[in-house]
């Protein structure tokens, strides 16, 4: 069976400059005004033991999350292991230190070369996954707006000093919003053949209509009760990462579980952000929503942020070369991979 390998282009290599410059720029704004002499001695206060168990915790979930894949892979293959999963799954991680979102194209290439399912196939898992994530993160996010800091943060700094400098009732404001966004469903409606055959318009139409059918896709799962059960511990876990982190510096031991929710969803948005690894985009979005609505100094942000992010990349380092090593011996004994032609191998 015939593979094609990607030939590394001017573009490829500019495009990964390109990255790597803009992690080192959020770097640069990061770190640029922070006391260096306040940021040592904050990492020396920082309690470890804790910052190791969100760590185990962080394993815990790669673990979970290796085997919630295997339940969307079954139906395309019941050969594959628990222990396949999760190595594809640490690999990529480790993929998407070097270069950001090749890692789901390896962990599915992993897959397809063991024969038992195609590429294209478990392709699909992984945008099926992404869509359950993305539904996960608006589920979390929402009861934010209704309890903890960040709440009160939106009512006070934000929401009453814009109604204060409106010239009429924030009554008329909600109302304003409300026919806005009954008038853009029904243009919508109206004119949505039109809306469709324009790029942006097609775009929006097939992301919309691809998670719609992810959801739907989910609730017809095999196992869908193991599968809603993996999702609710991979984010309680994630939960769980950010409240231990927390309780790691004196400065942040105070905070709350809503508070641990907040940075949760709020570092996730780190992790999202095409640079090598999160570095530079954590460390700058983590940090500088630190300051403002907790009263953290830059230093201090800077302090969490800084050990929050390297105790995950520490730990999908040490996972990951385990996970090389173990894919490495009983990668061996697998027959001709099927799917795989014409793919592009990285």
């Amino acid at each position: 069976m015939k593979k094609i390998t990607k030939k590394v282009t001017t573009k490829d290599v500019i495009k990964y400059l390109l990255m790597l410059a803009l992690a080192a720029l959020l770097l640069y704004f990061a770190f640029r005004n922070i006391s260096w002499d306040e940021f040592v001695t904050g990492l020396r206060s920082c309690n470890y033991w804790w910052i190791l168990l969100s760590m185990v915790i962080s394993w815990i979930v790669v673990v979970l999350r290796g085997w919630r894949w295997r339940l969307m892979m079954r139906p395309l293959s019941k050969e594959i292991t628990r222990l396949e999963a999760y190595d594809a799954y640490n690999i990529c991680y480790l993929a998407n230190l070097v270069l950001p979102r090749s890692g789901e194209v390896v962990r599915c290439g992993m897959i397809a070369n063991s024969g038992k399912a195609t590429f294209e196939g478990v392709l699909g898992t992984v945008v099926l996954e992404r869509t359950w994530d993305l539904m996960c993160v608006v589920i979390v996010t929402l009861p934010l707006f209704f309890f903890g800091t960040f709440k009160d943060f939106i009512i006070e700094k934000m929401w009453y000093p814009a109604v204060k400098s409106l010239p009429f009732s924030a009554v008329w404001l909600v109302i304003v919003f409300i026919l806005f966004i009954i008038g853009l469903v029904m243009i919508f409606r109206k004119y949505r053949k039109k809306i469709a055959s324009t790029p942006l318009g097609a775009k929006v139409i097939k992301v919309w209509k691809g998670l719609v059918e992810g959801i739907k896709a989910g609730f017809r799962m095999e196992h869908k009760w193991a599968f809603f059960g993996y999702s609710a511990l991979i984010w309680i876990g994630y939960w769980a990462m950010s409240l231990f982190t927390l309780y790691a510096f004196p400065v942040s031991a105070g905070l709350n579980l809503w508070d641990a929710l907040f940075l949760m969803v709020v570092g996730s948005l780190g992790w999202i952000v095409p640079v090598q690894g999160g570095f530079g985009a954590y460390h700058f979005i983590v940090a500088m929503t630190l300051v403002p609505v907790y009263g953290f100094t830059q230093s201090e942000g800077l302090i969490y942020a800084t050990i929050s992010h390297e105790s995950q990349v520490i730990q999908m380092l040490i996972v990951g070369i385990i996970s090389i090593i173990t894919y490495a011996i009983y990668s061996k004994k697998y027959k001709k991979p099927v799917g795989l032609s014409e793919k592009k191998q990285i």
